[in-house]
């Protein structure tokens, strides 16, 4: 007898689509792959690793969840990414149903262990890559108060409001942002153009095993992602690698849903050229009067701002976050238009005064 929960999601498909859901994962293999992508996002060649079945027949059982509404497929470089579809009563359904499976299953811990598998794999590949940087990672962290510090800052200003709901990590690099707010969101997405990055994000969040973040390869100026998707966005030390920072923020702020709110974290102006060819900074830091342009500009208030400078030996670098807000939001709607008149009456531009 399937969980009220999952009669529930049954209800909001029709007749079809219900029977279709369930003929998708009617068949053993099926039924595995669903149990196995509720619990992480995984590449064609690591899905056949863990079923041990060769990649066209797997190939075969992803493209029928995919037409049945319940997988998404992702396309990433040279590799395809699956995962289960988001926003998707049979996805939902599919998952529920795969669920009742349990974790002893001969079959569905075989799977477990191969999934653990793919993790440690995922991980070597991380640590390898890290150490490959890690001198010029850890230099750039003894100039300014630590990361530690930053992220208690972040989630001060993000988490007080309550859960998130959907939030997207702009430049996710190691993804360690979507480790630190997941489990204060209801899903999290990182984007990142980097794939070796995303190789490494992937590894951290499966070893956190946060099956409700993930990452996705873009562009920020071409996103993946529909308009007006995400409650909540991140730039978390982003801003300075970029040749347009104003264009970044116009950008994620079209991201955001009416209510929404954009926390960027960066560094503030500083005079240290030497970050330039050591790290690939294109910005000495952000000024403030840059930041207010640009959020005004991208139709953003700063509602909150807060410094961390140094408070330690070596540290020359003061850390800035800034939290944005859509400048009309669906509370203000009814006023704003009133306070708008006022202000351009107050500059003598009202209707009728011209700008001839």
């Amino acid at each position: 007898m399937l969980q009220s929960a999952a009669y529930e999601t049954a209800t909001e498909l029709g007749f079809d689509d219900l029977v279709g859901a369930l003929r998708a994962v009617a068949e053993p293999t099926r039924l595995r792959l669903v149990a196995l992508l509720a619990r992480e996002e995984l590449s064609v060649n690591e899905i056949s690793r863990v079923i041990g079945q060769s990649q066209p027949r797997i190939s075969r059982h992803l493209r029928l969840l995919v037409d049945a509404g319940v997988l998404e497929r992702t396309p990433e470089s040279t590799f395809v990414y699956y995962s289960l579809a988001e926003d998707r009563p049979e996805a939902d359904l599919a998952q529920r149903i795969a669920m009742l499976a349990p974790d002893a299953d001969t079959v569905i811990a075989a799977d477990l262990d191969g999934l653990a598998r793919v993790r440690q794999a995922r991980i070597e590949a991380a640590i390898a890559y890290r150490n490959a940087h890690a001198d010029a990672l850890d230099a750039l962290q003894e100039l300014y108060v630590g990361e530690a510090a930053v992220e208690r800052a972040l989630l001060d200003m993000l988490v007080s409001e309550g859960p998130i709901g959907r939030l997207l990590d702009i430049g996710t690099g190691t993804g360690r942002i979507l480790e630190l707010l997941a489990p204060h969101s209801e899903q999290s997405v990182g984007l990142d153009l980097d794939h070796d990055m995303l190789l490494v994000a992937r590894a951290a969040l499966g070893e956190a095993q946060l099956s409700r973040a993930s990452v996705r390869h873009g562009d920020l100026h071409r996103p993946p992602f529909e308009a007006g998707t995400f409650d909540v966005a991140v730039m978390h030390h982003v801003l300075h690698l970029l040749d347009s920072p104003g264009a970044a923020i116009s950008d994620a702020a079209r991201l955001l849903c009416p209510d929404g709110r954009l926390l960027v974290a960066d560094f503030a102006a500083h005079d240290l050229e030497r970050l330039r060819s050591a790290h690939g900074h294109t910005h000495l830091g952000i000024s403030d009067t840059e930041m207010l342009s640009w959020a005004v500009a991208a139709g953003l208030d700063i509602e909150q701002e807060r410094s961390l400078p140094p408070v330690a030996a070596g540290e020359q670098l003061t850390v800035r976050l800034w939290l944005l807000r859509p400048a009309v939001r669906p509370t203000q709607a009814a006023t704003r238009p009133a306070q708008a008149v006022d202000a351009l009456a107050g500059a003598g531009l009202a209707a009728g005064g011209g700008l001839d």
